[in-house]
């Protein structure tokens, strides 16, 4: 577990809580419960890494980040939240569970690369994680044998 971290440019420490680890998050069958253990309700716009865009930019295009994306995305079998029957397909994102500052990559905090604090997410799904907007979750569509096939009742 991480230390007291701050922002970049802060003079006092902001404690950051880890709290939603995959192990937790694997025990929840659902995609509405995975995704209520990991919203975090945020107001949209509002600051992360702000003037410190670059370290993350930089942390995300690493030979470590891009290893253990790779492992993570083998993991979750491509999935969005892990969940089956939410396979990704237009592009898969590697979110960490848990809210990471510019000081947890400057100081290498191990946990950033930790799959133990990462899943597999959509654009959407991460979105409405991070702005607790339940609208942007993927809908799922019960298939059945023939329903594409209007002739073949």
């Amino acid at each position: 577990m991480p230390t007291p971290s701050k922002r970049c440019g802060d003079t006092a420490p902001t404690v950051v809580k880890m709290t939603r680890t995959y192990t937790e998050l694997r025990q929840l069958p659902t995609f509405e419960e995975r995704f209520k253990y990991l919203k975090l309700g945020a107001q949209v716009a509002a600051e992360t890494f702000g003037f410190d865009r670059w370290v993350n930019q930089r942390f995300y295009r690493s030979p470590e980040w891009r290893k253990v994306r790779r492992d993570v995305i083998i993991r979750d079998e491509g999935r969005d939240l892990g969940v089956e029957g939410y396979e990704l397909q237009n592009g898969i994102y590697v979110h960490h569970m848990n809210p990471m500052l510019p000081k947890d990559i400057v100081d290498a905090s191990e946990w950033i690369l930790n799959p133990e604090y990462l899943i597999c997410v959509s654009f959407n799904t991460h979105n409405a994680i991070h702005y607790g907007d339940e609208n942007l979750l993927p809908k799922v569509i019960e298939r059945k044998p023939n329903d594409t096939c209007p002739w073949k009742s």
